[in-house]
């Protein structure tokens, strides 16, 4: 039988981002996080069918890019890891995928109104994260989830060029190029969505966002920076777990 063949350490950080992203309100009992493999760029790394904030490094697990279990034992995997195996098929320079339910976004994904970012730590939103919607892809009686390769390219191709991509009446899916980022952009699509409606709410509908030109550069200062908030973030988990 194959067994797990990957970096330690990595499923160390990937665990961290796990516990951050729970700490930090994105991710609850439900949603994962995901990292591509440093030893074979085919495969990435996710943990096993759990709470988010219960993961270990014990816990995590290497697939392939359909989605396959390499060594799945008698663990249980995430019904939604079409998600992230479809997007790192899809794109090939991605290195951390987030699937979370992250609820001050949910509104956004079943209006007409767009993610946009209103502040300067939510810049990487750009223009606006566009919107899946499922029933183009799976028909008007799925369960909402990303269960297979089909349902999962369609997610993919949707993302496009934006880091964020909404789930009508599900979630959100975040993408980076390291964990740090994933998380940062994770925790502040959160954060700016919250941000969004309380602006929009006191103006009637009405509210000032970043153009294109100040998304772009806020986003180039905001990714020198990310590993700011992370050091900030791991050290309040470590400091719980230790507790």
């Amino acid at each position: 039988m194959p067994k797990d063949n990957f970096n330690a350490d990595l499923a160390i950080e990937l665990t961290t981002a796990n516990r951050i992203l729970f700490d930090q309100g994105v991710l609850d009992a439900f949603g994962h996080v995901s990292v591509r493999d440093d030893v074979d760029k085919n495969h990435f790394l996710l943990a096993r069918n759990m709470a988010p904030g219960l993961v270990t490094p014990e816990d995590i697990m290497a697939y392939d890019l359909e989605g396959a279990a390499i060594d799945p034992r008698d663990r249980r995997s995430y019904l939604e890891r079409f998600i992230h195996a479809s997007i790192y098929k899809m794109y090939p320079d991605v290195k951390a995928v987030v699937h979370s339910h992250s609820p001050s976004i949910l509104p956004f994904g079943t209006t007409a109104l767009i993610l946009k970012p209103i502040y300067h730590m939510g810049s990487f939103l750009g223009t606006g994260a566009p919107v899946f919607e499922i029933r183009d892809a799976g028909g008007p009686a799925t369960d909402m989830l990303i269960t297979n390769n089909e349902l999962g390219a369609a997610l993919a191709r949707k993302l496009g060029k934006s880091p964020v991509v909404l789930m009508r009446g599900h979630g959100n899916v975040v993408i980076g190029d390291s964990l740090k980022q994933v998380v940062f952009r994770a925790v502040y699509t959160e954060v700016n969505a919250r941000v969004a409606a309380q602006a929009l709410l006191l103006g009637q509908g009405k509210a000032t966002f970043l153009n294109e030109q100040e998304a772009a550069h806020s986003a180039v200062t905001n990714n020198s920076q990310s590993g700011r908030a992370w050091d900030l973030w791991a050290l309040r988990v470590k400091e719980k777990t230790a507790a």
